[in-house]
């Protein structure tokens, strides 16, 4: 009970100074904070229209945020996950614009191109981690604003579509080709994708003897190589399954939201996922509501615009409070003092 209390209480403690601190940089800038609190509301979760838009957002988070927590398991700290979305959705948008067939088997191809390459970037992190003892927290980083160039040069040249002339692009996948919504939302199916992998890696870390095998390896490593557990292959295991959910999501996006990959997939989705998976304390089931505050929070930023005159982007700086707060919170983990009745 009192470790359930710590990771329910301490996320929503943070969560709570955070907003009070967004509330003071408000304050500052010459804004009503209980205004604004009102305006995150509704933009995020007021109507059926804020709440569709919020589900839409909330889709990539959920599988962005997977990239983090699935390696976390084995104790590796990977924030990669925005090379992984952009080099998958440009993996499925160069299948899908070049595959003919029926459209359900144009769709899974452009799925498993996206997984395999958004896996095999992410366990570049976890190969160097695992031979060479490099950091995967700086790799990873360092992956991503690698994977941004290669994205640049690859969607400006050689994948180009020539029709594409103010905003480069790849060639179109076609409107044949693109997921639909779900009946009578405008949502798409991609969130469906997100809920269904997380639901599996749940099961996956918490019902499995490999999801046992590791939490061993991220408890201590030396312990796993004593009990002859192969270390090597289940980092690079971890790195390759938070990998292919990245990747995954920048299918989503390209098939569900934008047609083609442009640069409008540099949207900070797998940034955003690092923030869902540490606040959910890295389980993937608590992914799934986790996403959907966040979603709720990105949609709302045009309501502070159009009624604060506020940049769009301010929700950001929330997101950033955010995830400093959560990670102030986690040196209380294990510190508090929890009275029971006898000691009372």
């Amino acid at each position: 009970m009192q470790r359930t209390a710590e990771a329910v209480l301490i996320p929503v403690g943070a969560l709570c100074a955070a907003l009070l601190l967004f509330g003071v940089f408000m304050l500052l800038v010459g804004k009503d904070p209980l205004q604004v609190y009102a305006l995150i509301y509704k933009g995020g979760f007021g109507s059926s229209f804020a709440w569709q838009s919020t589900l839409a957002r909330a889709a990539p988070m959920t599988l962005t945020a997977l990239c983090a927590a699935i390696p976390a398991q084995a104790g590796l700290v990977i924030i990669g996950a925005e090379g992984a979305l952009l080099l998958g959705g440009l993996a499925a948008a160069a299948v899908g614009s070049s595959v003919a067939g029926a459209p359900l088997l144009v769709q899974v191809c452009m799925a498993l191109a996206a997984m395999v390459v958004g896996g095999a970037w992410v366990m570049l992190a976890g190969a160097l981690r695992h031979l060479r003892g490099v950091n995967e927290t700086i790799s990873s980083l360092l992956l991503n604003y690698i994977a941004i160039a290669l994205f640049n040069h690859l969607v400006e040249g050689p994948l180009r579509d020539p029709a594409s002339l103010n905003k480069p692009s790849t060639l179109p996948i076609g409107e044949v080709n693109m997921l639909g919504n779900f009946p009578g939302l405008d949502v798409h199916l991609g969130l469906a994708f997100g809920v269904v992998f997380c639901l599996l890696c749940w099961v996956l870390v918490r019902h499995t003897s490999v999801g046992f095998a590791l939490r061993i390896v991220g408890g201590n490593v030396r312990a796993a190589r004593l009990a002859g557990l192969p270390v090597g292959l289940l980092l690079l295991g971890a790195c390759g399954l938070g990998g292919a959910a990245a990747g995954l999501a920048g299918m989503v996006e390209v098939a569900a939201v934008h047609g083609a990959a442009n640069a409008s997939l540099v949207a900070g989705y797998g940034y955003a996922g690092v923030l869902v998976s540490f606040i959910a304390r890295h389980n993937p089931l608590a992914v799934l509501p986790v996403a959907l505050l966040l979603g709720g929070i990105a949609a709302s930023g045009g309501q502070l615009q159009r009624h604060l005159d506020l940049p769009d982007a301010s929700v950001l700086v929330l997101q950033g409070i955010a995830f400093m707060t959560i990670l102030a919170a986690e040196s209380l983990r294990g510190k508090l003092r929890w009275f029971t009745p006898a000691e009372a």
